[in-house]
């Protein structure tokens, strides 16, 4: 089984304790530059991405997910994951707005913070109808790596299995050969 860079980042936003979350006085939002260079394309694409976040989940939210997903497994997660609040967005140039429904941050000791960001992935008509094996990956998951100033890198594994292991570990499963790369992950202007 291929696993993911965001295993241990979405392990570690789900299960450890975390300084709580807070509610936003703003949003933050913060553009990068994505590189895809996975066997999901057929050649290498890039594209902008903007990524707003407008509140945190909770410690409740996290905990409420992370029982789902040891006691029902990932169809259960998928559904409990889309019933929750909208609590950011991306969008690329060109697209409509995809909500986000799961954020946490994670400060780092030398001053910068993790973010990890989840959501249901859009599974267009056809993929519905034909049921290629893409239908068993249906999470999108971001990690951002920023240093204190918010400055960073990121990946985004857009077509994901989300697993509990017998030991009640969260396994990350990537449908692509790899995750695309966010680079030059900043503050958004305006």
């Amino acid at each position: 089984m291929l696993r993911n860079f965001a295993a241990v980042c979405l392990a570690a936003s789900l299960s450890v304790p975390l300084v709580a979350q807070s509610n936003m006085a703003a949003p933050e939002k913060f553009t990068a530059f994505a590189v895809d260079t996975s066997n999901m394309t057929s050649r290498a694409r890039t594209n902008t991405v903007d990524i707003t976040i407008t509140r945190w989940s909770t410690d409740a939210d996290r905990d409420r997910l992370l029982t789902i997903l040891r006691e029902k497994g990932q169809d259960a997660l998928l559904d409990a994951l889309r019933k929750m609040p909208v609590v950011g967005y991306l969008t690329t140039p060109g697209s409509l707005r995809y909500d986000l429904h799961f954020a946490r941050e994670i400060d780092q000791p030398e001053g910068g913070r993790r973010i990890v960001l989840g959501t249901d992935r859009y599974i267009g008509s056809w993929e519905a109808f034909n049921r290629p094996r893409t239908i068993d990956y249906p999470f999108t998951v971001i990690e951002l790596q920023l240093d204190k100033n918010d400055h960073g890198v990121g990946k985004a594994s857009i077509y994901t299995k989300i697993t509990a292991t017998g030991g009640g570990d969260i396994e990350l499963e990537n449908f692509a050969n790899q995750p695309v790369m966010l680079n030059d992950v900043k503050p958004a202007k305006g």
